[in-house]
């Protein structure tokens, strides 16, 4: 970094800066305070160049004065959203602010057009890989790397150098250039959050020579959340407001998605209802906080939660998407498309509006747009596995399991503990007939926490294909066990097929109790009711005419204590081991 910074006087300032920000210690809050009104203070008006800043950083830059009306008159330009015509009069100009524009300008207009709303309207094209875009933005590769081996780019110029090579997917080179832009520039959240879109797993993160600034602990917090190590990422959060950041309301709202991404609902709404208070007009990450109102079906809570963020800003992202939640949660399907759209045209790179859009698709059986959405989701995220997974649900609708267990996976990589992707893919194996690997998903889906409780039932109606009666008994009594163990109102399809199944087990097996008692619970269900009677007589006949029950077969184990007729001990022999379809 020291080399980056010492070939002009503004590149040097940074480089002063930089090492005055070195060090994670938070030890000294007032001297962390102290650099941050000092980088604001000296900052001139840039650009929007990062368009998010958790801790906004500007380059400390000398004015040079031949440049000085020119620039005044290119940000004119600028602001009206005519880069075309900033950048024609920021031609020659030679310092660093005005040369950044110059450059940012000439970017905005290859990947906007000339119009700021045109390139929104990419949404159900083609992906543009390849394309005369590309050539442009090669173009402004070529003068970017010219510069940047001179060394004449500050903190704003490698930001746009990486986001230009990120563009043109140059991967590696990119994460070199923002890693040098963090060193260069520290106080630039966005060049944080570039590097952050480009790291896929925790192993990446080893290899960076990130800077040792306070601002990595709040790099590594936002990117531990994002690779869904969320225990980590509420860790290093949790030390930030011990540190002194208790009333950051930046953290505050990331501790709340973190404990959304691993479905901690009520956790999460809590701290969202309390951000709500402590920060009534904030908008960012409102659509968050919408999702999990949508989840929890509270029509009254997101009506206002729409209506609120309209009277603040209807033309923000966030807003949009949470009016298209509301639309959504009403069946309303295509207000809400319509909505996820307008996100769109806003910011064409908003990937939430992309999944929810794709999932709007579905819900209107439109699999061709649904497709389209949730691949420009991945390509703005590969790490989204709402994406991933929702492609592995368009293409079982379409009969295509192959298709299916490829995008099912990607999710399951993502979310390695998450029942519903294991679920899927063990739903895929059925139909592949894979039933080894099936059951090895059910097993697992059932070992990290099922969420919808079907992973049992699923796993016992595959040992009943397979003959594995024992196996099938026993999986349905520990799905009875669960679902009566979670007080959740038993009338539920499953639940009589559990019963029916066990109720006919024990009757081959000549255990009179146990299958009176499974077939009197089968007549409390509609869909099983005339079996279990049939099969209650059936046992009645059967001891009228002297038969007994059998002592040598024992059941696997029987019911909980609670739902026996006769309180017959919960387990009768230890269960089976399964742990031979553990993956």
């Amino acid at each position: 970094s020291e080399s980056s910074t010492s070939c002009c006087p503004a590149a040097t300032a940074w480089g002063r800066m930089a090492v005055a920000l070195s060090g994670g210690d938070f030890s000294d809050l007032r001297e962390i305070k102290k650099q941050l009104l000092s980088v604001a203070e000296r900052s001139p008006p840039r650009a929007g160049a990062s368009g998010r800043a958790a801790c906004p950083g500007r380059a400390a830059l000398t004015e040079d004065a031949r440049d000085l009306d020119a620039y005044t008159l290119a940000k004119s330009y600028f602001d009206l959203k005519e880069y075309d015509r900033a950048a024609y009069f920021l031609r020659g100009c030679k310092s660093q602010k005005a040369y950044f524009l110059y450059m940012y300008s000439r970017y905005l207009v290859r990947h906007m057009g000339k119009n700021p709303f045109t390139a929104e309207l990419i949404c159900f094209r083609p992906l543009e890989k390849g394309q005369v875009k590309n050539e442009a933005l090669r173009e402004l590769r070529v003068e970017l790397s010219k510069k940047h081996k001179a060394r004449e780019l500050d903190g704003f110029g490698l930001y746009l150098y990486g986001v230009v090579l990120r563009k043109l997917d140059l991967v590696k080179e990119a994460i070199d250039v923002f890693v040098e832009a963090a060193h260069v520039l520290p106080l630039h959240w966005g060049a944080w959050l570039e590097l952050c879109n480009l790291i896929t797993d925790k192993e990446m993160l080893k290899f960076l020579a990130l800077p040792d600034t306070w601002m990595k602990e709040f790099f590594l917090a936002h990117i531990y959340t994002e690779l869904q190590l969320i225990e980590e990422a509420l860790q290093k959060y949790q030390s930030l407001i011990d540190a002194g950041f208790s009333k950051s309301t930046y953290i505050i709202s990331q501790i709340a998605v973190a404990y959304h991404n691993i479905r901690d609902i009520d956790k999460a709404l809590s701290i969202f209802n309390e951000l709500r208070k402590q920060d009534p007009y904030r908008i960012e990450n409102m659509d968050t906080f919408s999702n999990l109102l949508y989840v929890r079906s509270m029509k009254p809570e997101l009506s206002y939660l729409a209506h609120n963020l309209c009277e603040i800003d209807k033309y923000r992202v966030e807003t949009c998407c949470v009016i298209g939640n509301y639309y959504s949660l009403r069946s309303q399907h295509e207000k809400a498309a319509l909505y996820f759209q307008r996100a769109l045209k806003l910011n064409p790179r908003y990937l939430g509006a992309w999944t929810l859009m794709g999932h709007e698709y579905m819900e209107m059986k439109n699999t061709s747009a649904a497709i389209q959405a949730y691949r420009h989701a991945i390509e703005v995220n590969k790490r989204d596995y709402r994406a991933w997974y929702g492609l592995g649900q368009t293409y079982e609708i379409l009969k295509m399991p192959f298709y299916c267990l490829y995008y099912y996976r990607r999710a399951h990589q993502l979310r390695p503990n998450d029942s519903r992707m294991l679920v899927a893919l063990g739903e895929c194996y059925e139909k592949l007939n894979q039933l080894v690997e099936a059951k090895k998903c059910y097993w697992r889906a059932y070992a990290v926490g099922d969420v919808e409780k079907m992973a049992l039932v699923k796993l016992a109606k595959l040992h009943e294909q397979l003959n594995e009666s024992e196996q099938a008994a026993q999986c349905y009594i520990k799905y009875i066990q669960d679902i009566y163990s979670c007080g959740e109102i038993v009338e539920h399809l499953e639940v009589s097929t559990a019963f029916r199944y066990l109720a006919q087990y024990y009757f081959k097996c000549k255990l009179w109790d146990e299958a009176s008692a499974c077939a009197q619970k089968c007549c409390a269900f509609n869909d099983t009711r005339e079996e279990g009677k049939a099969l209650l007589r059936q046992i009645l006949q059967l001891r009228n005419q002297g038969e007994t029950s059998s002592t040598e077969i024992a059941a696997p184990f029987f019911l909980p204590a609670s739902l026996s007729a006769n309180n017959t001990p919960t387990r009768r022999v230890s269960p089976l081991n399964l742990s031979s379809v553990t993956p």
